[in-house]
């Protein structure tokens, strides 16, 4: 059986679901989102909580079933809380700057890196070198931070690139030279 399946997500104050036929629409401080429900997933919203339940005793429709609930607490942790995401960018003369709705990054190329930020997307900028990214879904906050990580990944011998914050990279020791034979 699946066990976070089962589980109901609770409603917080403030938050309003509604479901249209098989379309999940969840609105809250932080923003707007919605999410289409496998019909293996039967969805019942009832005294402040969503509850899941399936029709079949398959291995999919068990899956399936906690899949959805996962999906639908984040969209209810999403517009009550937010989600955030920290992005740390090292090396000499490596910075980032917000234009409107885009990130403009110098990371040692011969010409800035421009990054549409996708709608939902907010980014901040610290000391030049620190990029948050926040947003209510926390799919496109996730596939946006690794994006970013994409253009310019930590090489392992000086640890120069994106990461993420707190992201450990694994250093690897450089040439030995005419002494270490």
């Amino acid at each position: 059986m699946s066990r976070i399946g089962k589980i109901p997500v609770v409603i917080p104050q403030g938050v309003k679901v509604a479901v249209v036929g098989d379309l999940l629409k969840v609105d809250g401080p932080k923003g707007k989102l919605s999410q289409k429900i496998n019909p293996g997933v039967n969805m019942s919203v009832n005294d402040g909580k969503i509850v899941f339940t399936r029709p079949a005793e398959s291995s999919e429709a068990r899956t399936v079933q906690g899949l959805i609930r996962s999906l639908v607490a984040n969209m209810v942790a999403g517009v009550t809380n937010g989600y955030e995401r920290k992005l740390e960018i090292s090396g000499v003369g490596y910075r980032a700057e917000v234009q409107g709705d885009s990130l403009v990054m110098s990371l040692g190329f011969s010409h800035p890196v421009k990054y549409q930020l996708p709608a939902g997307v907010k980014a901040e900028v610290e000391k030049q070198t620190m990029i948050t990214l926040t947003g209510a879904d926390k799919q496109v906050i996730g596939q946006a931070a690794a994006n970013i990580r994409g253009f310019k990944p930590p090489e392992p011998y000086k640890g120069k690139g994106i990461k993420y914050q707190g992201e450990k990279i694994l250093r690897k020791a450089g040439k030995a030279g005419k002494a270490g034979k």
